[in-house]
């Protein structure tokens, strides 16, 4: 299998940072993306238009560079999570995943047997079109894969600890917005109630052993968010990076070269 370079960024003592992608599904993104030195990616197929073959196109693309592809599935199925997998995935992120039952499905979506029940299919993408040995593959990708769950809601917050100590369970994941907006205090991320939410799934996640990961959007967050204990760190998605630094650039151009 292809090596998962955020297992390894931790195993190094690293904070892995990654990048997700919604928008631009070109064909040298993989390697752009790989110029930036990034341990991971996101690619969503929860608010983009991506359908699985698209999917498929960049997980094909990633497997030419060293960053590990993971991909935002729509929601916790095993039909979406077993088929990226099958496409080459080495984990997924599940959005909204609130109960403990929905972690076992995403760990029996992903993991075979005896850690889950995902189906039998080799010789396709995720073993590039080889018959590996079948019981040392199982136990490979069950170790070298990843599991993500995002916690947007109260009722995941409430729930966080069973979440938590599913096993198979990777990453604890704070969707700000979307949590923010479900406790009622949208965008409020310096509220009282927001940063304790935070607190909590941070240190749910440590006593579990756990990874703890979010998404800033700035500098500040970034560093706010690191220093209270998240330690997989996603640097904005394609089209808001691309399209701040497009704005931020061309604005100083006309300010300081054509006075305009």
């Amino acid at each position: 299998m292809k090596r998962n370079r955020l297992q390894e960024a931790v195993k190094a003592g690293r904070v892995p940072v990654g990048h997700m992608i919604w928008e631009f599904s070109t064909r040298g993104i993989a390697k752009l993306v790989e110029s930036a030195d990034l341990d991971f990616v996101l690619i969503d197929m929860e608010h983009s238009e991506f359908d699985l073959d698209k999917v498929a196109d960049l997980i094909a693309w990633f497997k030419a560079t060293n960053i590990a592809p993971f991909v935002r599935v729509p929601g916790c199925h095993y039909h979406f999570m077993a088929r990226v997998m099958d496409g080459g995935a080495l984990g997924v992120m599940i959005p909204n995943l609130e109960t403990p039952e929905q972690a076992r499905t995403a760990v029996n979506s992903v993991k075979y047997a005896p850690m889950g029940k995902r189906g039998v299919g080799l010789g396709s993408a995720h073993t590039d079109y080889l018959n590996p040995d079948p019981a040392a593959y199982f136990k490979e990708s069950n170790e070298n894969t990843t599991i993500i769950a995002q916690i947007e809601s109260p009722l995941g917050v409430a729930n966080v600890e069973a979440i938590a100590a599913t096993p198979g369970i990777d990453c604890l994941w704070v969707g700000h917005f979307d949590l923010s907006q479900a406790m009622g205090i949208p965008a409020q991320f310096q509220h009282p109630q927001f940063l304790a939410a935070l607190e909590n799934v941070v240190a749910t996640a440590r006593k579990h052993h756990k990874l703890a990961g979010i998404q800033p959007s700035s500098m500040e967050q970034a560093e706010q968010w690191v220093k209270m204990g998240f330690n997989v760190i996603s640097w904005k998605a394609d089209s808001g990076l691309y399209g701040g630094a497009l704005r931020s650039e061309v604005a100083a151009l006309r300010k300081q070269v054509l006075k305009a």
